[in-house]
């Protein structure tokens, strides 16, 4: 049994009881036979508790729900605060503009209590990083559990779909350069899931490499996985779901999703992206730097060749068409930063040009 199902009951109840006591007193007030009245009264009261409960109880309270869900725990206590140092001087206030006179007294109390609360409310909201840092700071001296508290949560990282389908991550966190913990969200697994058991191949594949990362992950002690059954509610799409759970917790998001970075960049949350740390730690090259590449493709120019390094980043070679199939010796000329990583224009050595000559005669 739901519990919309027993507040229609109780709102059946309630509304059908205030339905016969009106209809008595509309009776008594025409003369009528007041036991019609209140059939008639009770039965359209049930029938209005009925239909209009769930809209006066179930719905307001799960939107306010939704709305607290957006919320940040920080924004949260920082609004209370508020509401409580404004209700004490709205109640200081009361006493002296209770003596003006009538009807000053009786409404100004109220008009200024609620706007006292509005403005404490809002102050507190927007200021509140500095509000609870203050907070903090006075804390320090009286006791050390802050860092404590907070350390717990700042070295959690919550991971996305995409971040662990990669792959890469496992490899990442042996390292030691993750600062904390992986946190892998409940809804997360269930995307995996639902991926691994899609129609398409290539989409089921997908999924249950990230499924076998999940276990990696989860084997080695060393790398600090965690699986929480924490949700959002309001949302079903997962990228929402993680970024007003990372704005709940304060933690970053470990992603390769380009739409996920943008959008939680716009709404303040931390973002990891994999594919910038890749092209953070590829070497630097710089022009007159000597280098080895094997050409295996021909470029979009005329008589360029393309090669690759072992970290994946594209060698364009002048004259380079010449050698394809072979490792040749080139010169940088020029590196160019791109929105799919770095490329590096290079020239082959004459050395090189030298031993061709001689591999055609």
């Amino acid at each position: 049994m739901s519990i919309q199902f027993v507040l229609r009951l109780i709102g059946m109840l309630i509304f059908g009881t205030l339905g016969v006591y009106g209809g008595v007193e509309l009776a008594n007030l025409s003369g009528e036979d007041p036991q019609w009245f209140a059939r008639i009264f009770g039965l359209v009261g049930a029938l209005v508790g009925l239909v209009l409960t769930p809209y006066i109880t179930v719905h307001p309270l799960r939107a306010v729900r939704r709305v607290l869900a957006q919320i940040s725990s920080r924004a949260l206590l920082a609004g209370l605060f508020g509401l409580i140092i404004s209700l004490v001087i709205a109640g200081l206030l009361a006493f002296p503009l209770s003596l003006l006179p009538r009807p000053f007294s009786q409404i100004l109390p109220i008009v200024f209590a609620v706007l006292i609360s509005y403005f404490g409310v809002t102050v507190f909201i927007s200021r509140q990083n500095d509000i609870l840092s203050f907070m903090n700071f006075s804390g320090r001296g009286t006791a050390d559990s802050r860092p404590r508290a907070e350390g717990a949560n700042a070295a959690t990282i919550l991971m996305d779909t995409s971040v662990i389908i990669d792959g890469r991550i496992v490899d990442i966190a042996r390292t030691g350069f993750v600062p904390g913990a992986l946190l892998i969200p409940r809804f997360v697994l269930n995307e995996l899931q639902h991926i691994a058991d899609s129609g398409d191949k290539l989409r089921r594949q997908r999924g249950r490499r990230g499924l076998e990362v999940v276990a990696t992950l989860q084997k080695d002690a060393k790398l600090g996985v965690r699986i929480s059954d924490v949700d959002v509610e309001g949302t079903r799409n997962v990228d929402d779901k993680l970024v007003i759970l990372a704005r709940q917790m304060h933690v970053p998001v470990l992603t390769n999703d380009f739409n996920l970075n943008r959008v939680a960049e716009l709404q303040g949350v931390t973002i990891l992206n994999i594919n910038e740390l890749a092209n953070a730690v590829k070497a630097v090259f710089l022009p007159g730097e000597e280098l080895t590449v094997k050409v295996i493709q021909a470029g979009r120019e005329p008589r360029q060749g393309v090669g690759y390094l072992d970290d994946g980043t594209m060698v364009v070679i002048q004259d380079g068409s010449d050698y394809l199939g072979n490792t040749v010796q080139a010169s940088v000329t020029k590196v160019l930063q791109t929105a799919a990583g770095r490329m590096v224009f290079a020239k082959p050595e004459a050395p090189a040009r030298s031993n061709r000559r001689k591999i055609q005669k």
